[in-house]
């Protein structure tokens, strides 16, 4: 992990860039030094750590168990990104840990890309010199009005929020995919993507209305223990409610069992994408393992909480899966599956090397009103950040926006 890990200036340079019409901007921002020049391997990061670790670890310096509290408070709710900024704790106890070879290691925003509508998309360091990607949309996605009642004293906005560098379910239509699997991240490290987020928009919990959407790269259900691991450290040490949480999953059967049994968990949203096994086996081969009718019967142990719906999320591929008799499949699928349900319909984000094509706007309408009619609730997903590869489906570590 870098040892500096604070958010790099923006004040170097702002430059407008795009081509076909499209205007985006790119913050750049020269990683920090030492993220130029990787620590030892001994640095371990105290980011990531539970409540738990944190108090054994404390133990384990013969120091006051209030301590762990201390620098819980620190790490999760005060954001600190250098130790020797953590004056709560002694001077001592500080240089003891970093003597063990412990830094704070709040993962760093390397690079930034600002799109015209003010979704940001972020390059984000991890150990190994790697990097995975997160983006902010100001005021949500737009699939739907929950009833928020933001002012302009209170912002509202979504983090998106990767769990994998890379991605393994080759979901024929995602620019992730291109770049295959390259390694699940830790729970720091997804955990982190969040607090440098909030940190970097000096988001004030409680007052700001912050959803999060586990829909980065990578399939959350395969990186399971750190993926929930982080939603425990974002819940009980960060303060984000659950109930502001989204995971979408291809369809992880298995995943999806564990997940039923959690205490303490996000909203699920499950990545239908077709109406038939046939069609969704073409765009998402892992169909194949797990067909449409494994995936209802594990998302029917799931237990709701009032007025909760499981989610459908169907990006429309023109000509592939967005004709009304697909909708009329859809509609069937939704009665048929047992639990309160919602769609939420993506419009496919272009991306080179992709072989599909946008579905026309007239065909989306008449999609989602066909839906609406036969009762099911539908929604229309705004595309946000397409211009910088920052809208569903399009991240894939992309440095320029016609790359």
């Amino acid at each position: 992990m870098p040892l500096d890990t604070g958010l790099p200036s923006e004040s170097l340079s702002v430059s407008p860039s795009g081509s076909k019409g499209e205007r985006f901007f790119i913050l750049d921002s020269a990683a920090p030094e030492s993220a130029q020049n990787p620590a030892p391997s001994l640095v371990q990061s105290l980011f990531g750590l539970s409540f738990e670790q944190l108090s054994a670890l404390i133990k384990h310096f013969d120091e006051p168990a209030f301590r762990a509290r201390q620098l819980a408070q620190a790490l999760y709710r005060d954001w600190i990104n250098d130790l020797d900024a953590v004056t709560t704790l002694p001077i001592a106890l500080r240089e003891k840990l970093a003597a063990e070879g412990y830094v704070i290691g709040l993962p760093p925003i390397l690079q930034t890309f600002r799109s015209i509508d003010g979704t940001e998309r972020y390059l984000i360091g991890t150990s190994g010199n790697q990097t995975v990607e997160t983006v902010w949309m100001p005021d949500g996605d737009g699939a739907e009005d929950d009833g928020d009642d933001a002012t302009p004293s209170r912002r509202r906005a979504t983090i998106c929020v990767s769990s994998q560098i890379g991605c393994a379910v080759n979901c024929q239509f995602c620019l992730t995919a291109k770049l295959g699997i390259e390694r699940n991240l830790t729970p720091g490290e997804i955990a982190g993507q969040v607090v440098a987020v909030l940190r970097r928009h000096q988001v004030e919990l409680g007052r700001d209305r912050i959803n999060l959407v586990f829909m980065g790269m990578g399939e959350p259900f395969l990186n399971y223990d750190a993926f929930m691991d982080a939603v425990r450290l974002l819940v009980n040490e960060v303060g984000l409610p659950a109930s502001r949480m989204t995971v979408s999953t291809s369809g992880i059967v298995p995943g999806i069992e564990r997940f039923a049994r959690e205490p303490i968990r996000p909203r699920l949203a499950i990545s239908l994408n077709a109406s038939n096994n046939t069609v969704r086996e073409a765009v998402m081969p892992i169909t194949r393992k797990w067909p449409i009718e494994a995936v209802l019967e594990a998302a029917r142990t799931v237990p709701l909480a009032p007025r909760e719906k499981i989610t459908f999320e169907y990006v429309l591929l023109g000509g592939v899966n967005d004709s009304l008799v697909h909708a009329d499949e859809v509609v069937t699928i939704a009665r048929r599956a047992g639990f309160p349900s919602k769609v939420n319909l993506i419009v496919w984000n272009p991306g080179p090397g992709i072989p599909y094509h946008q579905p026309e706007a007239e065909a989306v309408q008449q999609f989602q009103q066909r839906l609406i009619d036969r009762g099911v609730p539908a929604f229309i997903r705004r595309p946000r950040g397409r211009d910088i590869y920052a809208a569903c489906g399009q991240l894939k570590k992309t440095t320029e926006a016609n790359s």
